[in-house]
């Protein structure tokens, strides 16, 4: 077994663990079952990093729907006019906006990291903040952004 309790110290013998504190892996060797969320407080910065890593995903499904659009380009006027009408309507602007957001959410973390990497704001109160800057200042970026193209007309319902 890889993992050696005290000598002579039968409480801490994982292969008779009864509180599920550890697992037996594949290949026999008994290991520490690793902390999950149920351990975690919490905290600001966790959200925004999961958000960061959806806001990703969501960016992938993005540049495919962009990848369609060219297409529908390429193939013609009636194509073209059957992808604008699809992505004209209130459930494609829905789809565009939340594109939009996740674009302005991931940007607003990419920015967020870089702060770190210069290893400035990693104390908790400041990584706190820049992670609720971050978030607020791409949701704000988005609305506004969509605001404008409503206000000038390009977008309509």
């Amino acid at each position: 077994m890889s993992t050696s309790p005290l000598p002579g110290d039968a409480s801490n013998d994982p292969s008779d663990d009864q509180t599920g504190r550890f697992v037996v892996q594949p290949n026999g060797r008994v290991r520490p079952l690793s902390p999950h969320l149920q351990i975690w407080r919490w905290h600001v910065t966790m959200f925004a990093s999961i958000l960061n890593r959806m806001t990703g995903g969501a960016l992938s499904v993005g540049a495919v729907l962009v990848f369609l659009w060219l297409l529908a380009l390429a193939f013609g006027p009636e194509a073209y006019a059957t992808f604008t009408g699809w992505m004209g309507s209130p459930l494609g602007l829905l789809v565009w906006f939340g594109l939009t957001l996740a674009l302005c959410l991931h940007l607003a973390g990419g920015v967020r990291h870089l702060i770190w990497d210069a290893a400035v704001g990693l104390s908790p109160k400041t990584a706190d903040a820049l992670s609720w800057a971050s978030m607020i200042g791409g949701l704000v970026v988005a609305v506004a952004f969509w605001a404008v193209l409503f206000s000038s007309g390009r977008v309509v319902l």
